[in-house]
């Protein structure tokens, strides 16, 4: 009996301490800062299917896990768009990915991200994360959810990741411009001085 009762508790420890290394791995799993990113393939707005390699004069890419129904999300669309307008000719376009699973949030499906980008005027593409499997790769949680690429002889090397700026409420009170800076820092060959931020958003619809 005694022997039984101790077969069942070592088992019962076992168990926690495995839960307890997976819940670990899902709390850190995405990519790091010096991490290679893998390549992707998903639609965009246009029906057309785009990868980064697609790029080919890019120096790297703003990636911006972002979607409609997200109210933070939402009031960083102009900034997301001022970026692209900024950056795009320098060589870090942005690209844009709705990670939401549609059937939790119709108002992210492909009809309605096609007619945000119309209004709004987006001039970047706007991707839809088909099955969910890109922005758990990325380790993304929130809308919006930044990773500054910075194309290198490895592959598409991650150089930032997290907020837009240190303001969703108010972009004239913004007085750190995460994104900005860590692109002029790679632009100028510098050392992006804050590489990593606590992104600011809504959680991603699974």
């Amino acid at each position: 009996m005694k022997k039984s009762i101790k077969i069942v508790s070592a088992l019962a420890i076992v168990l926690l301490v495995s839960a307890f290394t997976l819940n670990k791995k899902n709390v850190n799993s995405g990519y790091q800062v010096g991490d290679i990113a893998t390549d992707f393939s998903l639609k965009n707005i246009d029906g057309k299917m785009v990868s980064l390699a697609d790029f080919k004069e890019a120096k790297g890419f703003i990636v911006v896990f972002t979607c409609n129904t997200c109210p933070y999300a939402v009031a960083y669309e102009d900034r997301v768009e001022a970026l692209n307008k900024k950056y795009a000719g320098k060589g870090y376009p942005v690209i844009a990915i709705m990670p939401n699973n549609t059937d939790v949030k119709p108002g992210d499906n492909l009809e309605a991200m096609q007619a945000r980008a119309k209004a709004k005027g987006f001039t970047f593409p706007y991707l839809k994360d088909e099955g969910q499997k890109i922005y758990p790769e990325y380790g993304a949680t929130k809308t919006p959810h930044v990773y500054l690429l910075q194309k290198t002889k490895k592959g598409n090397q991650v150089k930032y990741i997290g907020a837009i700026d240190d303001n969703y409420q108010d972009e004239a009170a913004v007085t750190k411009k995460y994104v900005e800076n860590a692109v002029d820092a790679l632009l100028a060959g510098k050392e992006i001085q804050e590489k990593e931020t606590r992104a600011i958003g809504c959680s991603i619809k699974v």
